[in-house]
Protein backbone atom coordinates (compact mmCIF):
# COMPACT_ATOMS: atom_id res chain seq x y z
CA UNK A 1 0.00 0.00 0.00
CA UNK A 2 2.76 2.26 1.08
CA UNK A 3 4.04 1.49 -2.54
CA UNK A 4 1.14 2.10 -4.56
CA UNK A 5 0.63 5.27 -2.42
CA UNK A 6 4.15 6.87 -3.54
CA UNK A 7 3.29 5.74 -7.29
CA UNK A 8 0.46 7.63 -7.32
CA UNK A 9 -0.18 10.53 -5.37
CA UNK A 10 2.35 12.76 -4.03
CA UNK A 11 2.74 11.77 -0.45
CA UNK A 12 6.06 12.43 0.55
CA UNK A 13 6.59 7.99 0.61
CA UNK A 14 9.71 6.79 -0.02
CA UNK A 15 9.95 2.77 -0.95
CA UNK A 16 13.53 0.91 -1.61
CA UNK A 17 14.31 -1.99 -3.08
CA UNK A 18 10.64 -1.98 -5.42
CA UNK A 19 11.13 -5.55 -6.82
CA UNK A 20 8.55 -7.30 -8.79
CA UNK A 21 6.49 -8.68 -5.86
CA UNK A 22 6.66 -5.60 -4.32
CA UNK A 23 5.25 -4.12 -7.61
CA UNK A 24 2.68 -6.74 -8.07
CA UNK A 25 1.12 -5.99 -4.71
CA UNK A 26 1.00 -2.31 -4.99
CA UNK A 27 -0.99 -2.91 -8.28
CA UNK A 28 -3.44 -5.16 -6.59
CA UNK A 29 -3.65 -2.07 -3.85
CA UNK A 30 -4.33 0.43 -6.51
CA UNK A 31 -8.28 0.54 -5.98
CA UNK A 32 -7.69 1.60 -2.47
CA UNK A 33 -5.81 4.28 -3.42
CA UNK A 34 -8.85 5.06 -5.89
CA UNK A 35 -11.13 5.17 -3.11
CA UNK A 36 -8.79 7.47 -0.74
CA UNK A 37 -8.72 10.23 -4.10
CA UNK A 38 -12.48 9.63 -4.37
CA UNK A 39 -12.66 10.37 -1.18
CA UNK A 40 -10.21 13.47 -1.18
CA UNK A 41 -12.33 14.67 -4.13
CA UNK A 42 -15.83 14.28 -2.34
CA UNK A 43 -14.23 16.84 0.44
CA UNK A 44 -13.06 19.00 -2.10
CA UNK A 45 -16.10 19.27 -3.72
CA UNK A 46 -17.58 19.58 -0.89
CA UNK A 47 -15.90 22.84 -0.48
CA UNK A 48 -16.50 24.24 -3.69
CA UNK A 49 -20.59 23.55 -3.07
CA UNK A 50 -20.41 26.00 -0.03
CA UNK A 51 -18.55 28.39 -1.82
CA UNK A 52 -21.28 28.92 -4.50
CA UNK A 53 -19.03 28.62 -7.62
CA UNK A 54 -20.55 27.52 -10.51
CA UNK A 55 -20.41 23.81 -11.13
CA UNK A 56 -18.52 23.50 -14.24
CA UNK A 57 -15.58 26.07 -12.66
CA UNK A 58 -16.02 23.77 -9.65
CA UNK A 59 -15.00 20.71 -12.13
CA UNK A 60 -12.24 21.88 -13.92
CA UNK A 61 -10.63 23.53 -10.24
CA UNK A 62 -11.24 19.37 -8.83
CA UNK A 63 -9.55 18.10 -11.66
CA UNK A 64 -6.62 20.22 -11.98
CA UNK A 65 -6.80 19.91 -8.04
CA UNK A 66 -6.37 16.14 -8.66
CA UNK A 67 -3.90 16.37 -11.41
CA UNK A 68 -1.56 17.85 -8.80
CA UNK A 69 -2.53 15.15 -6.17
CA UNK A 70 -1.24 12.48 -8.56
CA UNK A 71 1.55 14.70 -10.41
CA UNK A 72 -0.31 14.65 -13.62
CA UNK A 73 1.42 11.46 -13.95
CA UNK A 74 -2.13 9.69 -16.08
CA UNK A 75 -2.57 13.15 -17.58
CA UNK A 76 0.95 12.67 -19.28
CA UNK A 77 0.17 8.74 -19.71
CA UNK A 78 -3.09 9.72 -21.76
CA UNK A 79 -1.50 12.36 -23.88
CA UNK A 80 1.40 10.36 -24.87
CA UNK A 81 -1.04 7.14 -25.41
CA UNK A 82 -2.85 9.11 -27.73
CA UNK A 83 0.03 10.59 -29.72
CA UNK A 84 1.60 6.93 -29.99
CA UNK A 85 -1.79 5.64 -31.33
CA UNK A 86 -2.20 8.71 -33.51
CA UNK A 87 1.26 8.01 -35.30
CA UNK A 88 2.27 6.18 -38.53
CA UNK A 89 5.28 3.59 -38.55
CA UNK A 90 5.94 0.20 -36.90
CA UNK A 91 5.99 0.15 -32.83
CA UNK A 92 9.49 1.46 -32.78
CA UNK A 93 8.43 4.48 -34.13
CA UNK A 94 5.03 4.98 -31.78
CA UNK A 95 7.46 4.30 -28.57
CA UNK A 96 9.70 6.64 -29.51
CA UNK A 97 7.11 9.50 -30.03
CA UNK A 98 5.60 8.51 -26.66
CA UNK A 99 8.94 8.52 -25.09
CA UNK A 100 10.07 12.17 -26.50
CA UNK A 101 8.06 14.20 -23.76
CA UNK A 102 6.47 16.55 -25.41
CA UNK A 103 2.44 16.90 -26.09
CA UNK A 104 1.71 16.12 -29.85
CA UNK A 105 -2.17 17.45 -31.21
CA UNK A 106 -3.51 13.99 -30.64
CA UNK A 107 -2.61 14.15 -27.08
CA UNK A 108 -3.29 17.89 -26.80
CA UNK A 109 -6.99 17.14 -28.25
CA UNK A 110 -7.18 13.78 -26.32
CA UNK A 111 -6.68 15.80 -22.80
CA UNK A 112 -8.84 18.73 -23.70
CA UNK A 113 -12.03 16.34 -24.38
CA UNK A 114 -10.98 14.34 -21.45
CA UNK A 115 -10.74 16.91 -18.88
CA UNK A 116 -14.06 18.79 -20.06
CA UNK A 117 -15.74 15.99 -19.77
CA UNK A 118 -14.78 14.64 -16.15
CA UNK A 119 -14.75 18.22 -15.23
CA UNK A 120 -18.72 18.82 -16.40
CA UNK A 121 -19.13 15.39 -15.19
CA UNK A 122 -17.73 15.68 -11.53
CA UNK A 123 -20.16 18.55 -9.79
CA UNK A 124 -23.52 16.67 -10.78
CA UNK A 125 -22.59 12.81 -9.74
CA UNK A 126 -23.29 11.48 -6.01
CA UNK A 127 -20.66 11.45 -3.60
CA UNK A 128 -20.55 7.67 -4.01
CA UNK A 129 -20.66 7.67 -7.73
CA UNK A 130 -17.49 9.59 -7.29
CA UNK A 131 -15.75 7.14 -5.22
CA UNK A 132 -16.50 4.51 -7.32
CA UNK A 133 -14.88 6.46 -10.42
CA UNK A 134 -11.86 6.70 -9.28
CA UNK A 135 -11.74 3.21 -7.47
CA UNK A 136 -12.62 2.15 -10.96
CA UNK A 137 -9.78 4.26 -12.39
CA UNK A 138 -7.31 2.85 -10.23
CA UNK A 139 -8.67 -0.91 -10.62
CA UNK A 140 -7.72 -0.38 -14.31
CA UNK A 141 -4.41 -1.41 -13.38
CA UNK A 142 -5.11 -4.68 -12.60
CA UNK A 143 -6.52 -4.88 -16.53
CA UNK A 144 -3.37 -3.61 -17.76
CA UNK A 145 -1.81 -5.61 -15.82
CA UNK A 146 -3.08 -9.32 -16.17
CA UNK A 147 -0.69 -11.83 -16.69
CA UNK A 148 -0.21 -12.79 -20.84
CA UNK A 149 -0.22 -9.25 -21.34
CA UNK A 150 3.13 -8.30 -22.20
CA UNK A 151 5.34 -5.39 -21.43
CA UNK A 152 6.22 -2.81 -24.90
CA UNK A 153 9.85 -2.26 -23.54
CA UNK A 154 12.64 -3.79 -21.94
CA UNK A 155 12.70 -1.27 -19.04
CA UNK A 156 10.11 0.99 -17.60
CA UNK A 157 7.18 0.72 -15.05
CA UNK A 158 5.69 -1.14 -17.36
CA UNK A 159 8.19 -4.05 -17.49
CA UNK A 160 8.16 -3.97 -13.85
CA UNK A 161 4.15 -4.87 -13.59
CA UNK A 162 3.39 -6.39 -16.71
CA UNK A 163 1.75 -9.95 -16.35
CA UNK A 164 1.97 -9.52 -12.66
CA UNK A 165 -2.01 -10.07 -11.89
CA UNK A 166 -3.32 -12.76 -11.25
CA UNK A 167 -6.47 -12.77 -14.11
CA UNK A 168 -8.82 -13.83 -10.84
CA UNK A 169 -8.31 -11.46 -8.69
CA UNK A 170 -8.53 -8.92 -11.21
CA UNK A 171 -12.07 -10.15 -12.23
CA UNK A 172 -13.07 -10.29 -8.49
CA UNK A 173 -11.66 -6.55 -8.12
CA UNK A 174 -14.06 -5.84 -11.52
CA UNK A 175 -17.15 -7.95 -9.73
CA UNK A 176 -16.46 -6.12 -6.21
CA UNK A 177 -17.05 -2.72 -7.71
CA UNK A 178 -20.50 -3.99 -9.45
CA UNK A 179 -21.54 -5.20 -6.51
CA UNK A 180 -20.54 -2.07 -4.79
CA UNK A 181 -22.58 0.09 -7.61
CA UNK A 182 -25.86 -1.87 -7.21
CA UNK A 183 -27.03 0.61 -4.08
CA UNK A 184 -25.95 3.55 -6.78
CA UNK A 185 -28.26 2.23 -9.54
CA UNK A 186 -28.13 0.11 -12.74
CA UNK A 187 -26.34 3.40 -15.25
CA UNK A 188 -23.55 2.67 -12.09
CA UNK A 189 -23.29 -0.66 -13.03
CA UNK A 190 -23.15 -0.50 -16.40
CA UNK A 191 -20.59 2.67 -16.02
CA UNK A 192 -18.58 -0.46 -14.31
CA UNK A 193 -18.70 -2.85 -17.03
CA UNK A 194 -18.49 -0.39 -19.75
CA UNK A 195 -15.20 0.83 -17.67
CA UNK A 196 -13.72 -2.26 -17.32
CA UNK A 197 -14.60 -3.07 -21.27
CA UNK A 198 -12.96 -0.01 -22.58
CA UNK A 199 -10.14 -0.72 -20.57
CA UNK A 200 -9.77 -4.15 -22.09
CA UNK A 201 -10.20 -3.07 -25.43
CA UNK A 202 -7.20 -0.24 -24.89
CA UNK A 203 -4.92 -3.28 -23.80
CA UNK A 204 -5.68 -5.01 -26.83
CA UNK A 205 -5.03 -2.30 -29.30
CA UNK A 206 -2.35 -1.10 -27.39
CA UNK A 207 -0.62 -4.61 -27.35
CA UNK A 208 -0.97 -5.04 -31.47
CA UNK A 209 0.29 -1.17 -31.99
CA UNK A 210 2.77 -1.49 -29.34
CA UNK A 211 3.73 -4.81 -29.06
CA UNK A 212 2.74 -4.71 -25.41
CA UNK A 213 1.82 -1.63 -22.37
CA UNK A 214 3.85 0.90 -20.63
CA UNK A 215 3.09 3.40 -18.14
CA UNK A 216 1.56 5.50 -20.00
CA UNK A 217 -0.86 2.88 -21.41
CA UNK A 218 -1.77 2.16 -17.43
CA UNK A 219 -2.26 6.54 -17.04
CA UNK A 220 -4.59 6.17 -20.47
CA UNK A 221 -6.17 3.53 -18.65
CA UNK A 222 -7.20 4.89 -15.39
CA UNK A 223 -8.25 8.09 -17.03
CA UNK A 224 -10.71 6.38 -19.55
CA UNK A 225 -12.06 4.62 -17.07
CA UNK A 226 -12.90 7.49 -14.79
CA UNK A 227 -14.10 9.03 -17.53
CA UNK A 228 -16.90 6.66 -18.31
CA UNK A 229 -18.46 6.02 -15.36
CA UNK A 230 -18.31 9.54 -14.48
CA UNK A 231 -19.91 10.31 -16.99
CA UNK A 232 -22.73 7.26 -17.56
CA UNK A 233 -23.46 6.69 -13.86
Amino acid sequence: MKLALSWLTVLPLRVDDVDVKAARRAIACTPLVGVLLGAFVVGVLQLLAISDISPLVAGFLVVGVVALATRGMHLDGLADTADGLGCYGPPERALQVMKDGGAGPFGVVTLIVVLGAQAAALPHADWGVVVLAFAASRAAFGICCMRGVPAARPEGLGALVAGTQHPMLVIGTWVLLAAVAVPLGWRAVVAVAVAASLVWLLVKHTGKRFGGITGDVLGAAAEIALLAVLVIA
